[in-house]
């Protein structure tokens, strides 16, 4: 038997500015994109894990009611949601790539911990931690 998780779900506050910054900016490529009705099931991918999805999803229905969704969407523009974490070869190398292209990084690349590492968000207000990748 094989198990393990294969997606993991993010909510933003719109589905094709999230799809435009994890595409353009963030180098992921689109898994999965189908609609049923006026829900819409949004997944991409980085290139180099391609068993993983990350699912860009907009809180309402079906899943949440109105009171909820408000809730929600006010938490992830707070930045309140937990910080995913994106591994790195070269940290200095991808924040100069990813400034490049647009990002908005809330702490440049950082020695700590015997890494370096560096902070953005996504359009959303979702935390992202870079940390580069330890040799060795």
């Amino acid at each position: 038997m094989s198990q393990g998780v294969e997606t993991v779900g993010l909510y933003v506050r719109d589905q094709e500015e999230a799809l435009v910054f994890y595409v353009e900016k963030l180098g992921f490529r689109v898994h999965t994109d189908v609609k049923n009705g006026d829900y819409r099931w949004l997944t991409v991918q980085h290139p180099d894990q391609p068993s993983f999805q990350l699912g860009l999803y907009v809180p309402g229905p079906p899943t949440h009611d109105e009171a909820t969704a408000k809730t929600l969407r006010a938490m992830v523009a707070k930045g309140a949601m937990p910080p995913l974490v994106l591994v790195v070869d070269d940290c200095r190398a991808a924040y100069d790539r990813m400034h490049a292209r647009g990002v908005e990084f809330t702490q440049e690349p950082t020695e700590r911990y015997g890494s370096i590492d560096a902070s953005f968000r996504d359009p959303s207000g979702n935390g992202w931690k870079m940390v580069q990748s330890r040799k060795g």
